[in-house]
C-alpha cells in the first residue's frame, strides 16, 4: 500500500502561482530594505541549544524544535538507566531557531570586531516554533527582519527611519490603506508610576494594555484591576487616556497636562516619542499614515523605548502585520559590550496566507516563462534551441517545449501555463525566413503575426512591453 501524501500540520505549502506571488512579495520587501542601505545576513537554521536558549523561559523552550541525529539517540545512557523513574535524557545540543532576534544577538556578539557599527542588517529566513497548529499560526514561517545595532549608543534617528522603510514597502505592495502606530515604553512606564503601580507590576500591566484594540476597554480595565485590587480608578483613567488621545502630538500634550511634574523616565519618553514622530514625518511618511497611539505596548519585555505596530485599515482583524521597537542591549548574554538596537519585523508567511485567503493578493501569474518555443517538427530542434538562446541572451525567460506532442496539446499547455507568447517555426516558416508569433493573452489585439527571423527578438520585446510583462 502506498503511503498517503500529506503535509505536516502547521506549514504553508503553495502551488506555483501562489509561490510566485509570495516570492514577488519577498522580493519587494528585500528591495525596500536594501534601498535604505541594509546588508543581508543569514544564520543557520539551527543553533547550539545553550546559546539559543540563554535568555528564554520554560514556556519558550516548550515551543523549540530540538535537532538530534539517530546516532545521538544512543547518548542517553544504558537502557536500564533510561527506564528508571524520573530519568531525563540530556538536552540535544542543537535546536532550530524560533525567531531571528536571538540568532542576530549571537551573530553580532561573535563577529563584533569584524562589523562596522552602526550595523544595519536585514534577514529574510524561515523560523520554527512547536506551537499547536491553528489558522493563521504556523510551525514553519518566514520572518523579514531589519535591525540597526549600535556600539554603546544608538541615535534616535534610526528609530525614525524604520517606519519610513516600512511605509515604502507597504506602499509598493499595495495591499490597501495602512497605518503605522508609534509609542514609547518609557512613556508607558512613567504613566504607570504616575498612577501608582510599582515597578515590579509594570510588566504584567503592560501585557494587559497590549490587549487594547483586541479586547473591549472595559475588559482590559477588569484584567488590570485583577492584578492589583483597589486600582479601579487608576486603571479606568489609564485606559481612558490611551483610547481617547489623538493620533498626533496632541497625545503628548494630553500626557503633559495630566502629569504636571513628570518623572525622569516619563519626560524621556515624551521627548523620544516626539523626536521619532517628527523625524519620521520628515522622511516623507504622510501624517495620515503615522499615528501616535498610547495603547501600543508590545508584549515582549525586552523593548525599552520606541515601539511600533502596523495595521491594514480595511482589515483590522488581521492585527499588527509589522511590529518592533528599541532595546537597550541586544547581546548582553553573549558579550560585555553594550549593543543597543532598534528593529522591526514582518511576519511574511502569516500576512501572505491571510491576504491570499481574503483575495487581497492575486495569484494570476502561473509561469515565469515569457515565451514558449513550440516543437512543431522534430528535425528543427536545433533551430528551436538557437531561437531560445537568442531570446535568453536578450534577457527574456524562455521555455522550449519538449517531445513530439500535437500542436493543439502544446498550445493547450501554453494557455494553462499563462505564457504570454508562443513562437512557431515549421518548414514553411523556416524556408520563408519568418517566425510565427502567437499572442496568448486575452488582451491581445493581434493574435498572430509572421515576424522576420532577424527581427524576432525586438518584436517579442515590444509585444511584452505593451502589457508590462517584459523581463526586468
Amino acid at each position: 500500500m502506498p503511503v498517503a501524501p500529506r503535509t505536516p500540520p502547521g506549514v504553508l505549502e503553495l502551488l506555483p502561482p501562489q509561490q510566485l506571488a509570495f516570492q514577488r512579495m519577498l522580493d519587494t520587501i528585500r528591495r525596500g530594505f536594501e534601498r535604505f542601505g541594509f546588508l543581508p545576513v543569514e544564520t543557520p537554521a539551527f543553533e547550539l541549544s545553550d546559546v539559543l536558549l540563554t535568555k528564554t523561559g520554560g514556556e519558550t523552550e516548550k515551543q523549540v524544535y530540538f535537532v538530534q541525529s539517530t546516532g545521538a539517540l544512543k547518548e542517553g545512557g544504558d537502557p536500564a538507566r533510561r527506564a528508571e523513574p524520573g530519568f531525563a535524557p540530556p538536552r540535544p545540543s542543537l535546536a532550530l531557531r524560533f525567531d531571528l532576534t536571538v540568532p542576530l544577538a549571537r551573530y553580532v556578539a561573535e563577529h563584533e570586531h569584524e562589523l562596522n557599527f552602526p550595523f544595519r542588517r536585514y534577514q529574510i529566513q524561515r523560523v520554527y516554533r512547536g506551537e499547536r497548529a491553528q489558522k493563521g499560526r504556523y510551525r514553519e514561517f518566514y520572518q523579514c527582519d531589519i535591525d540597526v545595532i549600535g556600539k554603546d549608543t544608538l541615535a534616535l534617528a534610526y528609530d525614525a527611519e524604520l517606519p519610513a522603510i516600512i511605509h515604502g514597502i507597504f506602499s509598493e505592495l499595495a495591499f490597501g490603506a495602512f497605518t503605522i502606530k508609534l509609542n514609547n515604553r518609557k512613556l508607558l512606564r512613567g504613566l504607570l508610576e504616575h498612577f501608582g503601580w510599582k515597578v515590579e507590576q509594570h510588566g504584567d500591566v503592560l501585557h494587559e494594555i497590549d490587549r487594547l484594540g483586541k479586547m473591549a476597554s472595559e475588559e482590559v480595565v477588569k484584567r488590570i484591576v485583577a492584578l492589583e485590587p483597589g486600582t479601579e480608578t487608576a486603571a479606568a483613567k489609564l485606559v481612558e487616556l490611551m483610547t481617547t488621545a489623538p493620533g498626533d502630538e496632541g497625545a503628548l500634550e494630553m500626557v503633559a497636562q495630566l502629569v504636571v511634574a513628570p518623572s525622569t523616565v516619563l519626560a524621556e519618553g515624551l521627548d523620544e516619542l516626539r523626536s521619532v514622530y517628527r523625524g519620521t514625518l520628515a522622511l516623507g511618511v504622510p501624517a495620515q499614515q503615522l499615528k501616535i497611539d498610547l495603547s501600543i505596548a508590545r508584549g515582549l519585555d525586552y523593548y525599552t523605548g520606541t515601539v511600533y505596530e502596523t495595521f491594514l485599515d480595511e482589515h483590522p482583524r488581521l492585527g499588527s502585520i509589522c511590529s518592533g521597537g528599541r532595546y537597550e542591549n541586544l547581546a548582553g548574554h553573549y558579550t560585555k559590550s553594550k549593543l543597543p538596537g532598534v528593529g522591526i519585523s514582518i511576519g511574511a508567511t502569516r500576512l501572505f496566507s491571510q491576504l491570499l485567503e481574503m483575495n487581497v493578493i492575486g495569484a494570476a501569474q502561473a509561469a515565469v516563462a515569457q515565451v514558449l518555443v513550440l516543437a512543431v517538427e522534430a528535425p528543427l530542434a536545433a533551430e528551436y534551441a538557437r531561437l531560445a538562446t537568442e531570446l535568453r541572451a536578450a534577457g527574456l525567460n524562455v521555455e522550449v517545449y519538449g517531445g513530439n506532442d500535437k500542436l493543439a496539446k502544446q498550445l493547450k499547455y501554453a494557455d494553462r501555463a499563462k505564457v504570454p507568447l508562443t513562437l512557431l517555426v515549421g518548414t514553411r516558416e523556416r524556408d520563408a525566413g519568418v517566425v510565427k508569433v502567437k499572442d496568448m493573452r486575452e488582451t491581445a489585439t493581434v493574435r498572430e503575426q509572421d515576424v522576420p527571423r532577424g527581427e524576432v527578438v525586438g518584436a517579442v520585446q515590444r509585444l511584452l512591453l505593451r502589457t508590462g510583462t517584459a523581463s526586468t
